[in-house]
């Protein structure tokens, strides 16, 4: 039981730190977003991949730095890569959800513009979070070597380390 609580709260603190950094980078994709459709004459999907563009390079520093840090660091072009895949299929799903609302259903006024962005971004966080953890931010082997002196193992000594 001690064990499935502190895997449990090990999520949550993934969840914790991956909603911090999506928050940010929310803010970062809207706010580029309402600000290129002030400063340009670009239709509204377009001034929303640029903005997406933006927020995905701005999450992949604040997820391997911040939300990922702890795991494995040996291949990081192929993470790049599968990070870049997800986060363009990230990409479609938010920006399919607005291109439906602004020519699908005429929804295009600037309220109607952002709700269906923030639709969007949430339905393809959804996605991220999934493939980011899964696929892109691997976790480390646990290695089940002896600890000198006894029965535990290294991972069960990682597990009271991190245990409060």
């Amino acid at each position: 039981m001690e064990q499935g609580s502190s895997g449990l709260r090990r999520l949550f603190r993934e969840v914790a730190k991956f909603g911090a950094v999506g928050g940010a980078g929310v803010l970062v994709n809207l706010g580029v977003f309402n600000l290129v459709r002030q400063a340009t004459d670009l239709q509204v999907v377009r001034a929303s991949v640029i903005a997406t563009v933006v927020a995905i390079v701005f999450n992949y520093v604040g997820f391997r730095y911040f939300t990922y840090r702890d795991r494995d660091k040996s291949r990081r072009t192929r993470e790049m890569s599968l990070f870049l895949l997800f986060s363009v299929i990230g990409l479609v799903i938010e920006n399919g959800v607005l291109y439906t609302a602004t020519y699908g259903f005429g929804w295009d006024s600037s309220l109607q513009s952002n709700i269906f962005k923030f639709l969007g971004i949430g339905i393809a966080t959804l996605f991220r979070f999934w493939s980011y953890r899964s696929w892109v931010f691997r976790a480390l082997p646990v290695r089940e070597e002896p600890v000198a002196g006894g029965g535990a193992t290294i991972a069960d000594e990682r597990l009271r380390q991190r245990v409060p």
